[in-house]
Order: structure tokens, then C-alpha cells, then sequence
């Protein structure tokens, strides 16, 4: 599934502009809300979901490949992070989930209902 096609299936709002990075397949899940963590943390393609909203979201998606960055509960992203998302191509969406329903979603659209034991 690509980061285009989880949006539509969950109604997440693409944040930034429209390009190719879109159509980039989603291939795991992250959820973390301590940036140095994800940076070590977060694989590429990766859903990864946080809180954060401030430029250091576009540099830890951006150096880990992750395929977007999904943030959770309509939190308003700001302006300086969407245009720095845009310049390096990082798709940002927002959701009125919150990160675990997101994770569970995101996995889903990996994995199928399947849960490892």
C-alpha cells in the first residue's frame, strides 16, 4: 500500500503538496515521540507517528526514509514544517485518530489482519 492509498482508506488529510513521494510504499510502523529515539528508531518506509510538530520532524523522517510522518488527534502542524516537508519531499498527513488507533491501521495495511504471536 503507498502512503496515497492509507490516506484514503483511513480519510487522513495529505498536508503537503502533491508529489511522487505519495506513491511510496508504506512497509512498517513506528510510533515514537522522542525524536532522538526515532532517529535511531524509525526504518525506511516506515509510518511513523508522533506528536511533534516542529521542524526536527522533517529532518528525523528525511534522514530515516520513512515513508510519512503521520500526525495524530487533528493537532495543527505548523507552517514552517509544512513548507520544510515540502521542500524534502516528506509526505506529513494528519489524522483525527489517535497514534495507537494509527499504528493498528498502518499495520493493517502492511501485514493484514494477521498479529504475530
Amino acid at each position: 500500500m503507498t502512503v496515497r492509498e492509507f490516506a484514503a482508506q483511513y480519510g487522513y488529510r495529505i498536508v503537503t503538496e502533491e508529489s511522487a513521494s505519495l506513491d511510496r510504499p508504506i512497509t512498517g510502523v513506528y510510533s515514537c515521540d522522542l525524536l532522538s529515539w526515532a532517529m535511531a528508531k524509525v526504518s525506511a518506509g516506515d509510518v511513523w507517528t508522533t506528536v511533534h510538530t516542529n521542524l526536527n520532524v522533517v529532518a528525523v523522517a528525511s534522514l530515516t526514509g520513512a515513508a510519512c510522518v503521520v500526525i495524530p488527534e487533528n493537532i495543527e502542524i505548523e507552517e514552517p514544517t509544512v513548507t520544510r516537508a515540502n521542500r524534502e519531499d516528506v509526505p506529513l498527513l494528519s489524522a483525527g485518530h489517535g497514534a495507537a488507533d494509527i499504528a493498528v491501521r498502518a499495520y493493517q495495511a502492511v501485514h493484514g489482519d494477521v498479529w504475530p504471536v
